[in-house]
């Protein structure tokens, strides 16, 4: 060390060890006087308190012209190399078996990690569950199949071919929407049919709907190139020269809502629009208007359904891991990740220890930061978590009709009158929805298997804030409600009487099965600051070999982006980036 320290000198960093510090402790030695900003800081790292201080003579005393002061603080340990990377053959955990999960067993054993894969409920899927009772059977979660160029591009890296996987139908209609007055319209995947459903409700805007669709695909390709399929690890990886340029083209500033009025003034148009940010867990008053490229995905490349329903995805990543050599184990619950010196050492369940160099965890990542690993380790904190816009939870029932419902399509949606107010009910003042928008899917219009002959399966949501009360009582009221609103609003009378099946799932069954917060349906809403960079990293930053999969890290919400998201966590365990 040198005898003399300019103030015009960089801030200066000594390190005592060379490597982790096990023991967490930093020695931070600055001038005891308030000098100027300019005035060097020196850090002296140690192994233990007891190093710290006889250390700190060895290093300070020789330092001259200015009096220090010894301020010991306990840091959590950071791993060595911000982007460690693991060979083949090393032994991976992956918690929870949702697509995410089960995405990432999948690629990381045909790469050939030993991979384990614990999920505490009694089968595979996460919220892709499947239901089934005295002859049907129902998606618990997504209903959509859309993307469908992210599912391809997912099973290639497999080695495998998606249309010898899946049997997949395009649905046409894509879905028929019921507005509160009793009208209804198709969308149906065709433009020029579609523009001329918009040029009915407001001149000109037929052809506005080609310029928006046009703009989104764009826009599209620019996000799937340049945005999505990324790792970030700080606002340089974002902000690069491609970005800034493409980036403007976005409209990453400007909110859907804002966005889509110029372009349609209808209100029945803009909700048409708009909706698709449902899926997103967002609202169009807070979402960037980044995320209209759904309407390129929902409207030029189509909605799609795998015979069998969705539920089929998760038997061919099954499949798949298992014949790549993953261990899947169901109704293992995962108690605890164990961390030796700064590094992942394996799981704790239940059962025994799992030992691990890596652990990926699919599991609802509140849960796992703070409730599976220590304090000292945890990357996001509870105080995190209260800062965090989360998405809706959801009132879903489950119904089996003894009738079949003839002008019900495959995907059927219904939005109320007062658009603003139903999401200010969600977000803003939670409460239950007294006139909710309700989206209604009957699989058995396309897949027959679905429901016993002559009978008809129905899935019903209603969004709803999460954190809400959530009791038997409220459960039954609540569902009186929805199924009134469902049978006078999609015109189906006497419904009660057509039901021999009924299963609510809400809030308390989110948090409950899933470990999500406040028993959100989705995780964290897709609002500005919960995008992209800012959106949780899918790496600790405190512990070596801890990695996250699924829709609260990158790149975010729904099927498509929790597969995406189990293809960024396998680059990050291979090339450490």
């Amino acid at each position: 060390m040198s005898s003399a320290l300019s103030p015009r000198e960089p801030r200066a960093r000594f390190s005592l060890l060379d490597g982790v510090n096990p023991q967490g402790y930093v020695i931070k030695v600055a001038p005891k006087e308030n000098h100027s900003r300019r005035t060097p800081r020196l850090r002296l790292f140690a192994g233990s308190a007891r190093e710290a201080r006889n250390s700190l003579d060895l290093n300070v005393s020789r330092i001259r012209g200015a009096r220090f002061r010894l301020r010991l603080q306990r840091r959590p340990v950071e791993y060595q190399g911000r982007h460690a990377k693991f060979e083949p053959g090393t032994k991976v955990v992956v918690i929870g078996g949702g697509l995410g999960g089960l995405g990432t067993a999948a690629l990381l054993a045909k790469e050939g990690y030993k991979v384990t894969l614990l999920e505490k409920n009694p089968e595979l899927g996460g919220r892709a569950s499947l239901l089934e009772d005295e002859g049907f059977s129902w998606d618990m979660g997504p209903s959509w199949y859309l993307m469908p160029d992210v599912f391809e591009q997912f099973f290639k890296e497999l080695g495998e071919d998606v249309e010898e996987l899946l049997e997949l139908q395009r649905l046409s209609p894509n879905y028929r929407i019921f507005f509160e007055d009793g009208e209804r319209v198709d969308m149906t995947g065709n433009l020029d049919e579609d523009a001329a459903t918009f040029e009915r409700y407001e001149p000109g805007a037929g052809e506005n709907l080609r310029r928006y669709l046009e703009l989104s695909e764009y826009q599209y390709n620019i996000a799937m190139r340049e945005f999505v399929p990324k790792n970030y690890d700080s606002l340089r990886d974002f902000f690069t020269r491609r970005t800034m340029s493409e980036g403007p083209k976005l409209h990453i500033l400007e909110s859907m809502d804002r966005y889509v009025a110029r372009y349609f003034k209808h209100p029945k148009l803009q909700k048409i629009v708009q909706y698709t940010l449902v899926f997103l867990g967002s609202s169009p008053y807070s979402t960037p208007a980044l995320y209209n490229i759904m309407s390129h995905i929902d409207f030029n490349m189509g909605v799609w359904y795998p015979k069998g329903g969705i539920y089929e995805i998760v038997r061919v990543l099954e499949r798949i891991a298992v014949r790549n050599g993953a261990d899947l184990r169901c109704n293992t619950a995962v108690e605890g990740i164990l961390i030796e010196n700064g590094a992942v050492a394996g799981v704790q369940t239940a059962n025994g220890t799992v030992e691990a160099d890596v652990v990926v965890s699919n599991a609802d990542l509140h849960h796992t930061e703070t409730r599976l690993v220590p304090t000292r380790y945890q990357t996001y904190r509870e105080r995190y978590w209260r800062r965090k816009t989360l998405a809706p939870s959801a009132f879903i029932m489950y119904l089996g009709l003894d009738v079949k419902v003839p002008h019900l399509q495959h995907h059927n949606l219904y939005f109320c009158d007062d658009w603003k107010g139903n999401f200010d009910q969600i977000f803003r003042s939670p409460c239950y929805p007294e006139n909710p928008s309700v989206y209604v899917c009957c699989p058995s219009k396309t897949d027959e298997s679905v429901a016993p002959p002559g009978h008809e399966n129905l899935f019903v949501l209603v969004p709803v804030a999460p954190g809400l009360d959530d009791t038997l009582e409220i459960r039954e009221e609540y569902g009186k409600k929805v199924l009134f609103l469902v049978a006078d609003r999609f015109g189906i009378p006497d419904l009660e009487e057509h039901i021999v099946v009924k299963h609510i799932f809400s809030r308390n069954d989110f948090a409950e099965r899933y470990n999500s917060l406040n028993g959100t349906a989705l995780g964290l809403a897709h609002s500005l600051r919960q995008s992209a960079v800012w959106r949780p990293n899918n790496r600790s930053k405190k512990v070596r070999g801890l990695y996250y999969v699924g829709a609260n890290t990158n790149p975010g919400i729904g099927m498509p982006m929790c597969l995406i998201s189990a293809q960024l966590v396998r680059k990050r365990v291979m090339y450490g980036k």
